[in-house]
């Protein structure tokens, strides 16, 4: 507010606007403010690349808040995937620059659950990695054991295997970690 004299009497006017912004340099603005911030519509638009073309289609973030960030999955067997996979969800996450520090994973169905034996619930099941029917069987190279080959290519060895590594905390991303080989 500006003030401004008429002979003995004083007044309050607006300050003048500011000059207009183009329309491309406010998205520009937004957008490197989300990145700054650590926004999640930020974190929305890296997720395909971050959670790769398997996981993605199946989960999204649902929250970040004090570097924690929920992740909800839609099916339980994607949910099972994030868990298997939740040391690397973190490693992408920090390599892309969001500074989180824990990962939530849960169950979350944005809409309607599809109908039993309809075309979209067949459509989920036939792209998990634990189809044999699928993807065939080989031998896990940690312990031999016979495994869905879906996810010994998704995790490099069988959902045991991967099992005991969480419960060891080498897949929750514990510094351990890191004279363990990168899962792709």
């Amino acid at each position: 507010m500006q003030q401004r004299k008429a002979g003995d009497v004083s007044y309050l006017v607006p300050s003048p606007p500011a000059p207009a912004t183009g329309l491309k340099a406010c998205l520009n603005q937004l957008q490197q403010h989300w990145r700054r911030e650590e926004n999640l519509a930020a974190l929305w638009q890296a997720w395909p690349h971050i959670a790769g073309p398997q996981l993605a289609p199946h989960c999204q973030p649902l929250r970040l808040q004090g570097g924690r960030l929920v992740v909800g999955a839609r099916h339980a067997q994607w949910l099972q995937a994030l868990r298997y996979n939740k040391h690397r969800l973190l490693g992408a996450l920090r390599g892309a620059g969001f500074s989180v520090k824990d990962l939530v994973l849960q169950q979350h169905q944005p809409g309607a659950l599809p109908a039993f034996g309809s075309e979209e619930e067949a459509q989920v099941w036939a792209q998990h990695p634990s189809r044999v029917d699928v993807f065939g069987m080989a031998g896990c190279p940690s312990c031999g054991r016979p495994a869905p080959a879906g996810e010994l290519q998704r995790w490099s060895r069988c959902s045991f295997c991967q099992r005991e590594r969480m419960d060891n905390g080498v897949a929750l991303g514990s510094p351990s970690d890191a004279t363990t080989p990168a899962v792709q």
